[in-house]
């Protein structure tokens, strides 16, 4: 798959994530669905899934950022149309870094198992330190 195949990515995927928070030595998780809905030569991305971290109560969690083709990759925006980062769909890979104030965001996909890919953010900073794998798999529609 390369990144001019953004349609391929258009519908509604099973969304697992874990995530390892150094910081405070907690563990989280998100069971949901992710939906990639075209927008004319782009793709709206959202998603939706119950959060739990350590035994607090499940919250309810949401995700949406704009996703476009850009030359041979596709450009990850926030909701509002601001950059985020860049990644090439095919095989595995390092998307490009994005700095949050202090907060370094590094993420790496692996797309070896298509329809089922993944995306892995590290995120060091003086707020946060934290590692999250989100696993992907294309539902039945």
């Amino acid at each position: 798959m390369t990144a001019p195949d953004l349609m391929k990515f258009a519908g509604r995927w099973s969304l697992s994530r874990q995530i390892d928070d150094r910081h405070s030595g907690g563990m989280g998780t998100l069971t949901g669905v992710a939906e990639f809905t075209p927008e004319g030569d782009r793709l709206l991305y959202s998603e939706t899934g119950q959060l739990r971290i350590g035994d607090a109560p499940p919250m309810e969690a949401t995700r949406r950022y704009i996703w476009q083709t850009a030359g041979d990759r596709i450009e990850v925006l926030f909701d509002d149309g601001r950059p985020f980062h860049f990644f090439t769909a095919s095989g595995q890979g390092e998307g490009t870094d994005h700095l949050c104030g202090a907060d370094l965001y590094r993420v790496s996909y692996d797309f070896t198992n298509w329809p089922e890919w993944s995306a892995q953010w590290t995120v060091q900073g003086p707020r946060k330190d934290y590692v999250m794998m989100s696993r992907y798999r294309l539902l039945n529609t």
